[in-house]
């Protein structure tokens, strides 16, 4: 079996997929900025918030999820015929 050296381990679609988990991952830490107080001796209950503490992670877990699956080549099931 010869193997291909001109032919790329992820196809076009797979980096359309981890460009798209990467922005889903920007978005993540997007919605976990803020928060902060400028006194300190002040408590700001606004950092437990639902967008905090329970949509930024599914956020960020779906763009890690997403990224591993595009270099698993799990979005390129179909496209194996027409590759060989």
């Amino acid at each position: 079996m010869e193997m291909d050296h001109n032919r790329m381990a992820v196809t076009e679609r797979g980096l359309k997929f981890i460009l798209g988990g990467l922005a889903l991952l920007v978005l993540g830490y997007v919605l976990l900025a803020g928060g902060g107080v400028e006194d300190p001796e002040v408590f700001n209950y606004d950092m437990f918030n639902w967008r905090r503490m329970v949509a930024a992670p599914i956020v960020m877990v779906a763009g890690f999820a997403v990224i591993a699956a595009a270099i698993l080549g799990a979005f390129d099931k179909g496209n194996k015929e027409k590759q060989d």
